[in-house]
């Protein structure tokens, strides 16, 4: 006896049978139980989620005649009557099954619609049913729509289709639409279940979780699943081998890898994935597994433990694990292990992918010894000590220097706070006075390093003795109105040689033409505008100075040490040659001042200033910001 697979063999033969897709169900019977019968029904839905099944349910309810012979339209039907015995077996005259993948042509679709002419030989109804309907031609579905709009009161359409957006609006709007939706894994555990137990196979729970998730919504692939897994196992489902078979990564390896990163142990993580590497577990599965983990995580910590987790052996573990990771870095962790399974085909070794997507999280793992500073912690930290010694005096001619220092006008005042304190009478002698001067560092775009010297308050204070000699004896103490320092702003002179180091620094660097540049300048410009270069090669030759050239041989300096492959280097070499330069490359690490890149920058930035010169001396611009104020927007200026 030839042995039938079980998808076939526990395929539903009416409709209490189906599960997974009760809004259908409870459709088609509500409609047969009334006789309220459309003349097409179309049904849509992913492989393996009952399509076929249901085409053939509903055209045993249209012909079903009952155990007794007496039978009408019913949504249970009997499936012992000739009708609904030869529609399973697929012998019914009434009932024709045609595969659009393989019958796409107007001539086929032509030789269906003929048949249509004529009434049924045995059952009440003809049932057309065409499976992946949206394979049919243009003029397929052109021959077909007149009938399948109006068709004779005993035939009945039944199409079928994975991808509904392929079937044209002409067609769809003929058809009364059910989506039938992939199944819930707990779903296609449960019909496992019973399936398994009607073959007196033994089976794991964990083992038929692994196959529920495995199947991804179709119930079809679950049993076809189930079917090579009882064969792997000797008749026996059990969590090992099943996860085996499959392939997929042990929880127990993901829940040690989230552990390592809450805690962040980067020693563990790696340790963790190059277990994986050993055992040769794939890397795709694993983040597809953690991303599983932490999307229950995430909803343990947003809603607490869901009924009916209880019988889940891992809910200890998914528990645990919530209260170990903060919110905030669940997600994170969840959205990084999404991303990460598209780096894994552009890495070459997918495990070393794998390890720099789990350390990812640990170097984005915000830390808790950050804070941010408040604006009192900067002044404080430039505030000099209270144990500081005095400041430092310098001596300034009372006639150079003026009597009292202005003050800077603050960004929150409006108008300039008048001095507090009457300036000293003028003395008219000139020895010099000595004024205290304290050096404030603050920030300024003028300096090399971001810095600025500012000289505070300069007028002797209320607790410093004024030199009797310089003030007149009737000149009362001085004393301030406010403690607030004053500041006065002074410029300070660049050394030549830091503006030397800033025009030679890599961001604005020098060029500096001579001769092999010009030669190598026109070479690599001829191979760009040939497209015999591309991505690093032309990187390579932009980036590079001819050095020296021999009949065979020419040497290249680079700044960077990554374009220095060797790769690179032939493919560029080979360019050459098909150029008519048939010579060896050396590249060397060292200063550049002339390169294809640099030139090709200064051209635009040439070109640039020269845009702007146009508008700037514009007669109409110049009107527009003279009269109206008129500003040009920065970067809005571009060269044809």
């Amino acid at each position: 006896m030839s042995y039938l697979v079980l998808a076939r063999k526990y395929r539903p033969r009416n409709f209490t049978e189906m599960v997974g897709q009760d809004h259908v169900v409870q459709a088609l019977s509500n409609a047969l139980t009334t006789q309220r019968l459309h003349h097409a029904y179309m049904f849509t839905g992913t492989r393996g989620v009952g399509k076929t099944t249901v085409s053939r349910i509903l055209a045993k309810s249209l012909n079903c005649q009952g155990a007794d012979g007496n039978g009408g339209i019913t949504a249970t039907p009997c499936g012992v009557c000739q009708a609904c015995t030869d529609i399973d077996s697929g012998r019914f005259v009434d009932y024709t099954e045609l595969d659009a993948a393989s019958n796409r042509g107007v001539d086929e679709v032509q030789a269906l619609l003929e048949q249509a002419v004529y009434k049924p030989v045995q059952g009440r109804f003809k049932v057309f049913m065409i499976d992946e309907v949206h394979m049919l031609t243009n003029t397929a579905f052109n021959a077909m729509l007149k009938t399948l709009e109006e068709p004779p009161e005993y035939l009945k359409f039944v199409l079928a289709t994975t991808d509904p957006q392929k079937v044209p609006v002409t067609v769809l709007s003929r058809c009364l639409q059910f989506n039938l939706r992939p199944m819930a894994p707990e779903t296609i555990r449960e019909h496992l279940e019973q399936v398994l137990r009607l073959e007196n196979v033994s089976a794991e729970t964990q083992a038929l979780r692994l196959l529920a998730r495995a199947a991804r919504g179709s119930m079809r692939d679950a049993l076809s699943l189930t079917d090579q897994a009882i064969a792997f196992g000797s008749g026996q489902l059990q969590e090992a081998t099943v996860r085996q078979m499959l392939g997929s990564v042990d929880r127990s390896y993901v829940f040690r890898l989230i552990e390592a990163l809450a805690n962040g142990d980067g020693r563990s993580v790696v340790e963790t994935s190059e277990m994986l590497r050993l055992n040769g577990l794939s890397a795709a599965s694993t983040l597809e597994e953690m991303s599983t983990v932490l999307q229950r995580m995430a909803v343990l910590q947003a809603a607490g433990p869901v009924a009916g987790d209880e019988s889940d052996p891992e809910a200890a573990d998914l528990v645990r694990l919530a209260d170990l990771m903060p919110v905030d870095e669940t997600q994170l962790l969840y959205s990084i292990c999404l991303h990460g399974r598209a780096d894994l085909g552009l890495a070459p070794d997918e495990y070393a992918a794998l390890t720099m997507v789990l350390l990812r999280l640990l170097a984005f793992k915000p830390s808790a010894e950050k804070k941010t500073l408040t604006h009192a912690e900067p002044r404080a930290a430039l505030a000099p000590p209270a144990s500081a010694a005095a400041p430092r005096t310098v001596s300034v001619p009372v006639d150079a220097a003026p009597t009292a220092l202005p003050r800077a006008v603050q960004p929150w005042e409006d108008e300039p706070v008048a001095p507090a304190v009457k300036p000293p009478a003028p003395v008219a002698a000139r020895e010099p006075i000595p004024v205290p001067l304290a050096v404030a560092v603050a920030p300024h775009h003028g300096l090399p390093g971001g810095q600025m010297l500012a000289v505070l308050d300069s007028a002797p204070h209320a607790d410093e003795p004024a030199n009797e000699e310089d003030l007149p004896a009737q000149q009362p103490p001085v004393r301030l109105a406010a403690p607030v320092p004053r500041v006065l702003a002074m410029p300070v002179r660049e050394h030549a040689e830091s503006r030397m180091d800033m025009a030679l620094s890599p961001v604005a660097p020098v060029l500096i033409p001579d001769e092999e540049g010009d030669f190598w300048f026109a070479t690599v410009q001829q191979l760009v505008a040939a497209e015999a270069i591309t991505a690093m090669v032309r990187e390579l030759a932009l980036q590079s100075q001819l050095v020296a050239r021999d009949t065979d041989q020419w040497l290249l300096r680079v700044e960077r040490e990554t374009l220095n492959h060797a790769g690179s280097r032939d493919r560029l070499a080979t360019a050459l040659g098909n150029a008519g330069f048939a010579v060896q490359l050396a590249v060397e690490i060292g200063h550049v001042s002339d390169c294809p890149a640099r030139r090709n920058a200064a051209a635009s930035q040439e070109k640039q200033r020269a845009a702007e010169k146009i508008i700037l001396d514009d007669p109409f611009v110049q009107a527009m910001m003279r009269d109206f104020g008129a500003k040009i927007v920065p970067g809005s200026i571009k060269p044809l």
